[in-house]
């Protein structure tokens, strides 16, 4: 079979299954077709369920179907395919290890095992009857995985009468503890400004609170992982959570200055750590006039250096 004939295939099957037009393209036709491991000569009945990350997925592409993606389309081929096939019961994101942080470089999909076998049946006598009975059962399926990932959720207090949900992880965990336990004991009364969910860079978002402040935000920038501000100091703080990424080093803070530097407010930035053994790791990366917070210690605040104790510096 030819390398379009079998795309065209997978797109028809994306549309028989209901997939939106958005995801009825060459794009999503190529991600199927890669957790399926279908080369070209291969039969339908032959597809398979490898576990694959989004990198792996866009080399199959290229070895298999001469399809070359750039590196920057790999974001687009996450929220904009395998979003959409895990949502649709198409494929499971992690079903190795459901603990692993969604923005750990080991995540995985893999083709939910009743898909498997329908794909398998297609170009057979058998397709259509089994397509039809798939569907008829398709909707309990999408609510079992809904339900399964609403359950894997980690709840977050914002305020006694707001509640937010992160994606499942140690990242979202640590997250959590800052806005939890560092914000009330050092920044009373801060206001919860933006937090990078894992699953969403922009999980929470006060575009008017940044507005107010006049921050014009580079939307392409990396963003810290929380950002707090303290209305009474008038300090904005930048706090990034250190789980699979590093802590505040001289890099990451000049970064931070420039992202921020249309902050019409202080600017203060702080790392936090799970453990004490964690922060011994990057203990000599950490970039002076920055705090550190451990949160197996929640009480107690580092401070690196500079004339002043948790607080925005002249620069800023």
């Amino acid at each position: 079979m030819s390398r379009q004939q079998r795309i065209l295939d997978s797109i028809e099957i994306l549309n028989l299954l209901g997939m939106p037009r958005a995801q009825q393209n060459d794009r999503s036709a190529l991600c199927l077709l890669a957790l399926l491991n279908l080369t070209p000569e291969k039969a339908w009945l032959r597809a398979e369920s490898p576990l694959m990350g989004i990198t792996p997925i866009m080399d199959w592409c290229r070895e298999h179907y001469d399809k070359d993606y750039a590196p920057n389309t790999r974001e687009t081929i996450r929220r904009q395919t395998i979003h959409q096939f895990i949502d649709a019961g198409i494929a499971l994101h992690n079903p190795d290890d459901q603990a692993r942080s969604v923005n750990s470089p080991y995540n995985v999909y893999q083709i939910e095992s009743n898909m498997l076998e329908l794909l398998k049946a297609y170009g057979s006598k058998q397709w259509k009857i089994k397509l039809r009975g798939y569907l008829s059962e398709r909707q309990t399926l999408v609510e079992k995985y809904a339900k399964r990932r609403e359950q894997e959720l980690i709840p977050v207090v914002v305020t006694p009468n707001k509640e937010l949900k992160l994606s499942p992880g140690e990242h979202s965990v640590l997250i959590k503890s800052v806005i939890e336990n560092f914000a009330p004991r050092f920044v009373p009364g801060a206001k919860l400004a933006y937090v990078g969910d894992t699953g969403d860079k922009w999980g929470l978002f006060d575009e008017a609170l940044f507005q107010k402040l006049g921050i014009s935000l580079d939307f392409h920038g990396k963003m810290p992982d929380v950002v707090l501000y303290h209305k009474i100091e008038n300090w904005l703080l930048l706090v990034e959570v250190v789980t699979s990424h590093g802590p505040v080093d001289a890099k990451r803070h000049t970064e931070l200055s420039e992202l921020f530097s249309s902050s019409s407010v202080g600017l203060i930035f702080v790392t936090a750590f799970p453990t004490k053994a964690e922060f011994s790791r990057y203990v000599s990366n950490i970039s002076w006039e920055t705090e550190v917070w451990i949160s197996e210690n929640p009480s107690h605040l580092i401070h690196f250096d500079g004339e002043r104790f948790l607080g925005p510096y002249a620069e800023n």
